[in-house]
């Protein structure tokens, strides 16, 4: 009994911690049951050893799936002639492999780049690496394709098999990897040494609660973040940032950034060779820029209506008394884009004009086609993820890491597991890894809030969604939007933040660029091997279809940058002094000095 009362203990909040009785999805009717706290006890507990996934989801998964194949009798015949015709297609694969033939009999996807190395190519490597192939399409095969099988519980299963399979890949073995039994022979094992250290000093870091290796030397205010400026607002969840002008005259209209809250703002103003919040100063922009507070327990009940009012609404208050009659370009990145374009709508309904235009950085209005980060999306996975925070108070940066990782595994946890613990290579660290891995907590209730009716219930996109009572309608933006999305962008699809144009009541320039959902925004000029599309649609003009937007706008080399400032002053109202450093008389005063304090918080 007393080591059960421990166990409580520990994923039971403290007694002092007010706590909501229902979650905050909760609730439509009187007659409607409150979630049992000892079912929350229970799913906090699993959650632990699950990593936050929910077991009643992946059952209810596998099941859909495994029903209706069981009763697909013409899926199991097409299954096993794949079956025959890919161990034939193997078979005689291995003969010519085996007397020196070369030509592969199946080819890896275009982003699976774990055979490209020429000791893939040679016996027997080359016959593992097509077998394993040949097996993971099979699987494919195998879990897709069923009739009945609703398209969520396919992809869940699809991708919980590609999962399994990918931690059988030879790649990932000391025995069947060319590339580590070659570098183990030639350095007598050192490089496992490397590795076995390597794994060891990690692990310390993750029990320990501290940064990666090499991240100490990317600090904010001292080796990132260093673009002068003052904090001239502080208020429960967000320090602003007004930055120095650099230039002896400024464009008329400043510039408001909105970051995501799930990161540190500092990935816009990241090195100075790399910082976008530099160039916009260098090319003669008042820019300001909100840092969001680190959530701890004590915030657990803020909302979207928080973030929406002490954020974005007092960010633009701030911005348009320091810079009064003005419009105001504003910036949304990520989640803080999506919190932008609600914000922009909800003041359009008001007819209240300080916004002058809006651009969106890989930010999506539309949540239906997501990705693969959907996957971790139904109302199971919800309610167990809504238990979780409900112990803590708030989602941890692991938890949310890890999803992340899972979705890019062979890139972001095998081939680390390779190159550092095998090879016993480390990756060098840069400014982007470090910020990476530098990111902030979610509150309990904004976070289930956002999850339910923004991903789950897409209430934004299909006008469901309401402030005090209001709804909000993207079509009543009526400033000129510019849009960026990345080509292979594993958080914002490209194809989802293309969306916007379905219900954009104003001209929307559209911008797709190389990279991934970072990389591909921190994309300064100079950076090798960057290209990206652009074209404005006017409003009235006809729609085009993702791909045939695509096939008729001609790909550009260099950065995009330029493009996205070029558009911002074709607009402007002229060039003035810079602003003063706050407005005093209206309460926003230098308070310290950039990055500030909330960029700091751990």
């Amino acid at each position: 009994m007393d080591k059960l009362k421990l166990n409580l203990a520990a994923v039971l909040p403290p007694a002092h911690t007010a706590l909501p009785a229902t979650a905050p999805h909760t609730g439509s009717g009187d007659d409607i049951e409150t979630p049992s706290r000892t079912d929350r006890v229970l799913h906090a507990a699993l959650g632990r050893l699950t990593s936050g996934i929910s077991p009643a989801a992946m059952a209810l998964a596998w099941t859909d799936w495994a029903l209706h194949l069981s009763q697909s009798p013409g899926k199991w015949a097409r299954l096993c002639e794949k079956a025959t015709t890919k161990a034939g297609r193997f078979g005689e694969y291995a003969v010519r492999a085996a007397i020196g033939g070369t030509e592969p009999c199946i080819a890896p996807l275009p982003q699976d780049h774990r055979f490209s190395g020429p000791a893939w190519q040679r016996w027997p490597f080359n016959v593992m690496q097509q077998g394993f192939l040949l097996n993971q399409q099979w699987w494919y095969n195998v879990t897709t394709g069923i009739g009945g099988v609703s398209p969520h519980h396919e992809q869940v299963v699809s991708f919980v098999a590609r999962q399994a399979l990918d931690m059988f890949s030879p790649v990932n073995y000391i025995a069947t990897n060319p590339e580590v039994l070659e570098a183990t022979l030639q350095e007598g094992g050192q490089n496992l040494v490397r590795g076995a250290t390597h794994l060891a000093d990690d692990w310390r870091r993750m029990l320990l609660n501290q940064p990666p290796a090499g991240a100490d030397q990317f600090v904010p205010g001292q080796q990132v973040a260093v673009t002068p400026g003052q904090v001239v607002l502080r208020n429960r969840l967000i320090e602003l940032i007004q930055y120095s002008p650099t230039t002896p005259d400024v464009h008329a209209e400043p510039i408001l950034i909105v970051p995501a809250w799930i990161m540190k703002y500092y990935i816009l103003d990241l090195s100075p060779q790399n910082s976008l919040v530099k160039y916009l100063a260098d090319r003669g922009h008042t820019v300001f820029m909100i840092s969001w507070h680190n959530p701890v327990e004590a915030d657990r009940d803020l909302g979207m209506d928080d973030y929406l009012r002490m954020g974005v609404l007092a960010a633009l208050d701030a911005v348009a008394a320091i810079v009064p009659d003005r419009g105001i370009n504003t910036v949304g990145y990520c989640l803080g884009g999506t919190l932008l374009a609600i914000a922009a709508a909800w003041l359009a309904g008001r007819r209240d004009q300080r916004i002058h235009s809006m651009t969106l950085l890989a930010a999506q209005t539309d949540f239906t086609e997501a990705g693969e980060l959907r996957l971790f999306i139904d109302d199971s996975q919800l309610n167990y993820l809504e238990d979780i925070m409900w112990r803590q108070g708030y989602l941890q940066t692991r938890q949310m890491a890890g999803a992340f990782q899972l979705l890019r595994s062979n890139d972001l946890v095998w081939s680390r597991v390779v190159n550092e613990y095998l090879l016993g290579k480390r990756q060098p660290m840069n400014d982007l890894m470090a910020w990476n891995a530098d990111a902030t907590r979610m509150p309990y209730r904004m976070h289930s809030e956002y999850l339910r009716r923004l991903f789950l219930k897409n209430d934004l996109f299909e006008g469901r969604y309401r402030i005090d009572d209001a709804p909000v309608a993207l079509a009543d933006i009526h400033v000129p939007m510019f849009v960026v999305a990345t080509e292979t962008d594993h958080v914002a699809p490209w194809k989802s933040v293309y969306k916007i144009n379905l219900v954009a009541g104003a001209d929307v320039t559209f911008v797709l660029t190389s990279g991934g959902h970072n990389a591909g925004i921190v994309s300064e000029p100079g950076h090798r091997n960057r290209h990206y599309r652009l074209a404005r649609r006017t409003n009235g003009d006809t729609y085009l279809a993702p791909d045939d937007w695509v096939a008729a706008t001609a790909q550009r080399d260099g950065s995009w940058w330029p493009a996205w400032t070029d558009w911002l002053e074709s607009s402007s109202s002229g060039r003035i002094a810079p602003p003063t450093m706050g407005a005093a008389g209206l309460g926003y005063v230098p308070i310290c000095a950039a990055p500030g304090q909330y960029v700091l918080e751990r």
